[in-house]
């Protein structure tokens, strides 16, 4: 009699019941509306609920575990709980899967004009005082010209968390996490072979101008400024990339 293997469907079917209950459990959990925090029934209950054994359960339980979907404490009052994902570990996990793809500044930029203006228009109006506040905070860490290369990639960086915050006042929650996540990959994963021998004075100058000039604009709540002048603003950096011959790391980013 031969072996029995991988390709024995056998062992295929062992192997994909933990997946199959895996999925089965998180239609039970969107069914009965439950939320972050809400506790899960105990082994002994999915072991009935599921029809399958203690092994398949617990391998199924790991299995959301592991995607951020289920909590698991111990101690009194312990026991499995529904999980959230957190906007870091998705933006983490979504990174690692481009690792695999190549993925380039211009395919980035790309993207940041199509939706970054957009974003800007959306909010024009519609920023609290405190918001505007906020991101006038934030330019004060480039309110100076950098005074050396690394300073002005620092600065660089720095501005980029202007746009992953305005992002965030948005009302859309798809669009202002891919605007978030473009920016961390740009912090994170960029490398730049050739940063400039001098700063770059003129380029932070009309940098830092579409940014005043954008707040102007979200204040007044002038739709078409904000759209036009965030537009140029990342035609420009999509420029500044160039000259820098940026591009994108190959690295895992932790989750």
């Amino acid at each position: 009699m031969p072996a029995s293997g991988p390709s024995d469907p056998n062992i295929r079917a062992r192997r994909s019941r933990p997946l199959r209950v895996a999925e089965e459990i998180k239609d039970w959990v969107v069914e009965r509306g439950l939320q972050p925090g809400d506790r899960l029934p105990g082994e002994a209950e999915l072991i009935d609920r599921f029809g399958m054994s203690k092994g398949t359960i617990r391998e199924a339980m790991r299995l959301l575990q592991a995607q951020g979907l289920i909590e698991t404490k111990t101690g009194p009052g312990g026991g499995s709980f529904v999980g959230e994902v957190t906007r870091e570990r998705a933006a983490a996990l979504l990174a690692n899967y481009f690792y695999f793809r190549d993925v380039t500044i211009d395919d980035i930029y790309q993207v940041r004009i199509a939706l970054e203006p957009e974003l800007a228009a959306s909010l024009a109006g519609r920023l609290s005082d405190a918001q505007i506040e906020e991101l006038e905070v934030i330019m004060e860490g480039y309110a100076h010209a950098a005074s050396d290369a690394e300073e002005e990639r620092n600065q660089h960086i720095a501005s980029l968390k202007f746009h992953a915050r305005l992002s965030d006042f948005g009302g859309n929650a798809l669009l202002g996490f891919f605007i978030g996540f473009m920016a961390q990959i740009l912090t994170d994963l960029t490398v730049y072979k050739r940063l400039y021998a001098a700063p770059n004075h003129d380029l932070w100058r009309t940098g830092r101008q579409h940014q005043i000039d954008l707040i102007s604009a979200l204040r007044r709540g002038d739709v078409d400024s904000a759209r036009e002048i965030m537009r140029s603003h990342m035609e420009m950096a999509r420029e500044q990339m160039e000259m820098q011959q940026a591009e994108v790391m190959k690295r895992f980013i932790a989750e």
